[in-house]
């Protein structure tokens, strides 16, 4: 299984990286490596298969780097790249399922009940990569979206509640220490 992990983040790091990519290596750099980071080092305490989580968590966003016309539907979109990826390595049809699942339910917008401990720990490990890229989000606000100082802070103080509203409880309890960090960094004193 390590092959096909290995395999997989070359694929998906290289269509990151294509002029095509509307995200740019950003999207790697600060989000899908990220989270494939967070996933493989809580999967245990989840007690999620590991080998599920890295395959889910590299692909979950495939569909929106692949095409940015993806990016409202990825999570379905990228439950068929992930089956047309991994067909070929001959992985069980249930391992393929789960990553499906997995991708399927990962959208913290989508409020999907979640059964398994892979799709937990891959919902988490998106919301909680938010927490460890606050300099990408603040990028994104003050550049992209030519937001003000005190509406750049705002929109992203508010964007990391609703990720941490959105995780487990296990997700809470791992990211809070970051969560109250971004608070001191983000809020006005009043």
């Amino acid at each position: 299984m390590d092959e096909i992990i290995k395999e997989i983040y070359t694929e998906v790091k290289r269509r990151c990286m294509l002029p095509s990519n509307a995200y740019g290596i950003g999207a790697w750099d600060h989000h899908i490596e990220l989270v494939y980071k967070i996933a493989i080092e809580i999967c245990y305490e989840y007690g999620a298969d590991h080998d599920i989580v890295a395959l889910a968590a590299l692909l979950h966003d495939i569909a929106s780097v692949t095409d940015k016309s993806y990016t409202e539907e990825h999570h379905i979109i990228g439950a068929q790249i992930a089956e047309e990826l991994l067909t070929p390595y001959h992985m069980s049809k249930e391992d393929i399922e789960l990553i499906k699942k997995c991708i399927l339910n990962h959208r913290g917008s989508r409020l999907v009940q979640k059964t398994t401990p892979e799709e937990i720990c891959i919902a988490d490990s998106d919301a909680m990569a938010h927490f460890y890229s606050v300099p990408s989000l603040l990028r994104m606000v003050y550049v992209e979206k030519n937001m003000s100082i005190d509406e750049g802070s705002e929109f992203v103080y508010n964007k990391l509640q609703r990720s941490y509203n959105k995780l487990s409880d296990k997700g809470k309890e791992i990211i809070l220490p970051n969560y109250q960090a971004a608070k001191v960094l983000l809020l006005k004193k009043q």
